[in-house]
């Protein structure tokens, strides 16, 4: 009894130490070097963060941040049920995939996402009696603490941490199913695992490698039936072998009502973070990228600033744009309340900014003593802790995040330019295939831009003028020519990349010299996120000579549209087939027919379109300004009452080509399709009914259509139901006077033999008819 009481008494000194250390939510201020991080009640700032069920890892081909951005804005898309959420509280519940309750479990996420913030969570939940009672004691380590750490016992390294447990030690470990062990950041060890290695240890008094020890404890050969709760950037596990975790999930950040939920939390000010939200959200560039809460804590402490400045043009000038420009405004609001004067800060930025380069390109995220030594870095500047986070124990450094480093190598190419050193960064950024480099190449076309360079004045090397000139001559260079660009997805993702550069650089001029050659921009089947489209917006807004788009089969939907119709008001043929348009999406097809009075040719087939709004499209077509000529709605769940809503668009007597194949428009109201077809305003040479469900019966209304439009030259009648008694309705208003259809298709409708000789006797009757049946 007396032993029980001990162990109890041990239990809750254990969880009283670890609720001091989670019950508060550290959290940074704006920068001022006067000043300290803050620390608020976790329940007053946490905010939820989205997780989902993965069945494994795979390779990244792309820079993680902006994947995981535009794997963001798909979840964003589907529907609530087809996503496999996980909530903090049931990561150890059953899981479907493995099909047991899991022990051994891995979260996933990019810098910044919230990982180890869900840890503290769960940690705190569980001290509180909210989470997972079953654990008796839950142990939490961090890889970066261990990195220092030789051979060691798992005895020795729990009482490194929890030195008062050691009485009651042996005991606890005597019962493994009631512990829990936390591991936060697998890939910032420096120490290799492999979690298929057969080298495993059983004895927690057996000093070993931290990493062999981590191993055996998910491997269950070292206390056996405990649980394992790790966490681990994408980028480390890519390579490694995780089946042995029987659940892996993966934290995408923060949905709208999250990101909004963030804001209003940063702001004291009710009326402030209403202003300092609808700013971001009419910015799609940073809106993508509030899904990460560092993002959101990095805009918020910008536009903290700028809202704050007195002057309305001071403030306008403050108000970011681009990401350049948001780390830009972030990096200078740092410098301009720090003491140390203007060249010892120059060559500080310079020195991490060379040690920043260094860790881009080689996928280091942490600095050890050596590292600053080797790249000139005085420790002891005060300046250093508003840019580098350092941890004790032992003594590391990183970036306040992955992209502050991302954006000081490329500001040091214009801090301290050297040209030799600017080529080689940038064949270097370009050899990646793993996307390391993008960020990086971003940010340095954006330093190219004046105006945004202009925020760091006094920082800059004297050469910086030059630096951007030789970007610039670079990044015209990159620029595939339009006659010799592939029709490869490659070739594509390429082009699109390029506009990303030229959105950053916000340079019109280099724009259009850049793509003058263009007339035509395909990127058909490329999966477009909502940010690709404000981006593409902002590429054809400046530069007017592209008058061919062919989005077909880019998965825009209807919030990708919103953000590219800006853009769209001087093209002539644009396609947007297969691009899950729905109904919502014809208020802004609407507005890009009423705003684009050159566009010609409009395809729209294999979408969704059905719907009241519809009307909106039509009334827009049938708009004194619209001169559009060819129109196709193929397959998009029209039905019989929709004709009423075609039929106001066919009036307009610039629309030559009509095309509602693979539809459903049998029924009464075909009437009125077939009255506006013969309207005096109709001037429509081709229309296309293939496959829209049409009986024998509909040969009555389509007689009447066809009998009194003088214009109509072509009639594709295919794969409908037309064989029956009133098919002689047809024939008729085929050889009256009136009509001047020159060819027919009249394929796949079951007509009988008699009825196929009827049809092609009309030939005899009309010798320039071509029918095809």
């Amino acid at each position: 009894m007396e032993i029980i009481l001990e162990r109890q008494d041990i239990q809750n000194w254990h969880k009283r130490h670890i609720y001091m250390k989670t019950e508060k939510l550290i959290e940074n201020i704006p920068p001022r070097c006067n000043q300290e991080e803050e620390s608020f009640p976790f329940c007053t700032r946490y905010v939820d963060i989205f997780i989902v069920s993965t069945d494994h890892i795979r390779e990244r081909s792309e820079n993680e941040l902006i994947m995981t951005g535009v794997q963001h804005e798909e979840y964003l898309k589907k529907k609530s049920k087809k996503i496999q959420r996980i909530s903090p509280n049931k990561m150890f519940h059953w899981c479907h995939r493995s099909r047991l309750i899991p022990h051994m479990v891995m979260v996933v996420g990019v810098p910044g996402v919230g990982k180890t913030t869900l840890m503290q969570k769960f940690v705190y939940d569980w001290v509180k009696g909210d989470l997972y009672q079953r654990f008796s004691f839950v142990f939490f380590f961090k890889f970066r603490e261990l990195n220092r750490l030789d051979k060691i016992s798992l005895e020795t390294l729990i009482l490194h941490h929890y030195p008062y447990l050691w009485p009651q030690l042996g005991n606890i470990l005597q019962d493994p199913d009631k512990l829990l062990f936390i591991f936060d950041g697998l890939n910032e060890s420096n120490q290799t695992m492999d979690f298929t290695s057969r080298h495993l240890c059983s004895d927690p008094k057996q000093p070993e490698r931290c990493g062999h020890i981590v191993v055996s404890l998910v491997r269950k050969s070292l206390l056996t039936g405990c649980s394992v709760l790790m966490t681990s950037r994408p980028t480390r596990l890519a390579s490694m072998d995780c089946k042995v975790f029987h659940r892996i999930i993966e934290i995408t950040g923060f949905f709208r009502e999250e990101r909004q939920s963030y804001f209003k939390n940063f702001f004291r000010d009710p009326e402030l973070a209403e202003k300092a939200f609808t700013y971001v959200k009419q910015n799609d560039t940073l809106y993508t990228f509030c899904y990460l809460p560092s993002y959101c804590w990095i805009i918020c402490t910008v536009l903290s600033r700028s809202f704050q400045t007195t002057s309305s043009d001071q403030q306008v000038s403050l108000l970011p744009r681009t990401v350049t420009q948001l780390f830009a405004i972030f990096v200078a609001n740092i410098l301009s309340n720090h003491s140390l004067e203007k060249s010892g800060a120059q060559k500080l930025l310079q020195s991490i900014g060379w040690m920043a380069e260094h860790g881009v390109m080689n996928h280091s995220i942490i600095f050890d003593d050596r590292d600053l030594e080797s790249f000139h870095v005085d420790n002891k500047s005060n300046l250093l802790s508003s840019f580098l986070m350092e941890s004790e124990e032992p003594v590391s450094y990183s970036f306040l995040h992955l992209t502050v480093q991302e954006f000081f190598s490329a500001f040091v190419h214009y801090a301290d330019y050297s040209p030799e050193k600017l080529q080689e960064s940038l064949e270097r950024a370009l050899s990646y295939c793993d996307g390391r480099g993008e960020m990086f190449l971003r940010f340095l076309c954006g330093l190219s831009d004046a105006t945004t360079r202009s925020l760091l004045t006094g920082y800059l090397a004297t050469q910086a003028a030059q630096a951007s000139r030789d970007v610039i001559t670079w990044l015209k260079n990159f620029i595939p020519e339009e006659q010799i660009q592939a029709h490869s997805e490659d070739h594509k993702r390429h082009l699109l990349r390029t506009f990303f550069y030229l959105f950053e650089a916000r340079n019109a001029d280099l724009v259009q010299e850049s793509l003058k050659s263009y007339t035509c921009i395909d990127l058909s089947t490329v999966r477009m996120s909502a940010l690709d489209c404000a981006v593409l917006a902002f590429i054809l807004d400046t530069c007017k000579t592209i008058e061919e788009l062919n989005l077909t089969g880019c998965f825009l939907q209807t919030e990708g549209l919103e953000r590219l119709s800006p853009g769209l008001h001087t093209v002539k043929y644009l396609s947007l087939r297969a691009n899950n348009l729905t109904n919502h999406s014809c208020i802004s097809l609407a507005s890009v027919i009423r705003t684009n009075p050159f566009l010609r040719k409009l395809h729209l087939s294999y979408n969704r379109l059905s719907g009241p709004h519809l009307s909106d499209l039509m009334g827009a077509l049938s708009s004194p300004t619209c001169e559009i000529e060819e129109l196709r709605l193929a397959d998009n769940d029209l039905t019989d009452t929709c004709c009423i809503q075609l039929a106001s668009g066919m009036t307009n007597p610039s629309l030559k080509i009509l095309d509602l194949s693979r539809n459903r428009l049998s029924g009464p109201h075909l009437e009125d399709l077939m009255k506006a077809l013969s309207s005096p305003g109709c001037r429509i040479e081709e229309l296309y009914l293939d496959k829209v469900g049409l009986p024998d019966t509909s040969c009555i209304q389509l007689a009447s259509g066809i009998r009194n439009n003088p214009f109509l030259k072509r009639l594709d009648l295919s794969n409908n139901f037309l064989s029956g008694h009133h098919l002689k309705d047809l024939m008729e208003a085929l050889t009256s006077s009136t009509c001047k259809i020159e060819e027919l298709h009249m394929l796949g409708n079951g007509l009988s033999d008699a009825e196929e000789e009827a049809v092609r006797n009309l030939r005899t009757l009309k010798s320039n008819l071509k029918i095809l049946i």
